[in-house]
């Protein structure tokens, strides 16, 4: 493959955090799951945590996962979001350098190998952990309304998916 598509490349890629394989990653040995949070788990800076996700965190922490929020957007805004639902969170992580994950990771008393990385992405949530060693699952975005920023790197992400498939990745269809 590439070079440059190497660091971009997930190990799965799927709709929404709902169909990620728990019961495969725990058999995978993974034991903790940082997450973005815009567009992955919530639309941009929404508040709320839906009564879904909720239920998907409580689900995962069942199956013995530790989780943790890695997000770009503003620290307290993240804080606050990570307060209601119960899980830590490291803001303003300035992703895809590996500080943020590697804090993560500490705080939660994890190798790289036992962690998954899950975003909607290419450029940040996923370089950034495949540069930590973290198993990576990109996530369709739930939202088309976005920061500027991130629209404009959806310009090059948009080519690095096209040659993604072109080399066998297959895009997941929408869930309902």
């Amino acid at each position: 493959m590439a070079g440059w598509l190497t660091e971009l490349t997930p190990n799965e890629y799927v709709s929404s955090v709902y169909d990620i394989d728990l019961d495969k990653l725990r058999d995978m040995g993974k034991r903790v799951i940082l997450t973005d949070l815009d567009n992955t788990l919530v639309p941009w800076n929404h508040k709320d945590a839906p009564a879904s996700l909720q239920s998907w965190i409580r689900l995962a922490q069942e199956r013995g996962f530790r989780l943790c929020i890695i997000s770009n957007n503003r620290g307290a805004r993240v804080a606050a979001f990570a307060k209601r639902v119960g899980i830590p969170a490291v803001g303003a992580a300035r992703k895809p350098k590996p500080r943020a994950f590697l804090q993560a990771l500490e705080e939660l008393g994890a190798k790289p190998e036992e962690a998954v990385m899950v975003g909607d992405q290419l450029f940040t949530d996923v370089r950034g952990g495949n540069r930590c060693g973290l198993y990576t699952i990109l996530v369709l975005p739930i939202d088309p309304v976005e920061w500027w920023g991130t629209r404009l790197v959806r310009q090059a992400e948009r080519v690095a998916l096209w040659a993604l498939r072109r080399r066998g990745m297959q895009e997941p269809p929408r869930s309902s």
